[in-house]
């Protein structure tokens, strides 16, 4: 069998974080909100009911595309997409097709070749359409949606597999919520998308005729349909059919893509200027503010963050992820001055109750400041670890600092050496046949006192100055 190409294009839709709806006065609505109880005329499509341009909407939109790296349209028009279907109750959907506010750019992608750059076509702004809900014997239209800011990024058939289009998407989803433009939350409906695939034999330089998969939003429904309507489409060629154009839906439940309708094309929509909204005009000196605002990129933070605070690649690439455990990393190493120590800290204890809890570090009361204190109240031997490791949880579920409680509770770590010696003392006492076994050579007795007198002290002694201690005292009875 001819070896065969595979081609794939990504159109991503992602709901802006706005506070109200692309063209009215209407709030974003939530999930548990009754069905059509957030509409107004003008999402609701009534006769003579006029748009009004949502101006964050517009700034949002632009902010993607400078993170992106496309080139900003700074005159920009909207238009009319006629199509009939319940889900638009004015029979078109306002969007842009002509002049788009991005185009260009690109997101990079690491795969087993190296890094890829996947190139973007462009970004167009629009507004959502209605959800339909599908029962038994009838479908309901929730107009609640209709009319949210959408913002649509439009790849280059430049993806070659479900893998890469996966990493794709993780890297864009990474990039938009630390532009703070959208949360991208795929349970939320925040970020939908639209699959076209393709395959044609080896050697051939015209793509293959495509299908688009329509509305997938969970990352493991469109890789699972990736792969299923790639062996689809190589089986029929494979037999000598033809790949037709059409728009194919995915049916978890069966595990298989489904055809929907032939595939329109920009004509069937009979595209149309909007006649009630004005071009969007952009000053170059607001966009240079806009760039201005934009926060570092992901990958260039991870770097920066191995190089400033001495930090291992897997350390800066976990912390780099999410923007805010980025930011409190930052501001707690800032402090006391110990990257390594922060890092260890927030990968291992802090990310456990983070875990346990379902939180967010900007959910929890615990502070960068709280952090970094406590950091220095074990470098200075004032406590030790374990007493550092009680005094966490606390921290992370009502905020304080760590220096007040260590104060107020007596926690200070206990160094003076004669205390510590009577402590040993009754450990070695106590524990004769451990005695023992370490002179009969079993060295790992030695930790086991180690841990009788950090017992005896309730926690307070000095490890280090225990362990030195214990080890010349058996040394003396060898």
């Amino acid at each position: 069998m001819s070896k065969y190409l595979i081609t794939i294009g990504l159109e991503t839709h992602v709901q802006l974080k706005t506070n109200t709806k692309m063209f009215c006065g209407c709030g974003i609505a939530v999930l548990d909100r009754e069905p059509n109880t957030n509409v107004c005329p003008v999402c609701l499509g009534y006769p003579g009911a006029l748009p009004v341009m949502n101006r964050e909407a517009v700034k949002l939109t632009v902010m993607s595309g400078l993170m992106l790296g496309c080139e900003i349209n700074h005159v920009s028009t909207f238009d009319r997409k006629n199509y009939f279907y319940p889900d638009m109750s004015k029979d078109y959907q306002i969007t842009q097709q002509a002049k788009p506010l991005c185009q260009g750019g690109g997101v990079t992608i690491q795969t087993p070749a190296g890094p890829k750059r996947v190139r973007i076509n462009h970004i167009h702004l629009e507004e959502d359409a209605a959800k339909i809900n599908h029962y038994a014997r009838f479908s309901g239209v929730d107009f609640n949606r209709c009319g949210t800011p959408l913002m649509e990024i439009v790849s280059e058939p430049d993806l070659s597999s479900p893998d890469e289009a996966m990493a794709y998407l993780l890297a864009l989803k990474q990039i938009l919520v630390y532009a703070g433009v959208s949360d991208c939350n795929l349970e939320e409906g925040n970020l939908r998308c639209d699959v076209n695939i393709s395959v044609r034999p080896e050697g051939q330089a015209q793509l293959g005729t495509r299908a688009e998969i329509k509305n997938m939003n969970t990352f493991k429904g469109i890789y699972a349909a990736l792969e299923y309507e790639i062996a689809r489409q190589l089986a029929t060629v494979a037999r000598g059919g033809v790949i037709v154009q059409e728009t194919r839906r995915w049916e978890p439940d069966l595990g298989e893509t489904q055809s929907m309708r032939s595939k329109e094309n920009a004509h069937d929509y009979r595209y149309l200027p909007e006649p009630d909204l004005v071009p969007v005009a952009l000053a170059p000196e607001q966009v240079a503010a806009w760039r201005a605002a934009l926060p570092e990129m992901p990958a260039a933070r991870r770097e920066r963050m191995m190089a400033e605070y001495g930090i291992p690649e897997y350390d800066a690439g976990v912390l780099a992820d999410a923007r805010e455990n980025a930011d409190f990393f930052e501001a707690a190493a800032r402090l006391c001055g110990q990257g390594k120590t922060v890092s260890n800290w927030f990968m291992t204890e802090i990310m456990r109750l983070l875990s346990e809890t379902g939180k967010t570090i900007t959910e929890c009361p615990l502070t960068p400041a709280a952090l970094a204190e406590l950091v220095v109240l074990v470098d200075t031997r004032v406590i030790n670890g374990p007493t550092a490791k009680e005094l966490l949880p606390e921290l992370f579920r009502e905020g304080g600092m760590p220096d007040a409680l260590v104060r107020a509770r007596g926690l200070g770590q206990v160094s003076d050496t004669s205390a510590l010696e009577g402590f040993v003392e009754q450990a070695l006492a106590a524990n004769a046949k451990s005695v023992e076994d370490f002179r009969a050579g079993k060295k790992a007795a030695a930790g086991f006192l180690v841990g009788q007198v950090m017992k005896l002290s309730k926690g307070k002694a000095d490890p280090q100055l225990v362990g030195k201690l214990v080890a010349e005292k058996l040394a003396g009875l060898a």
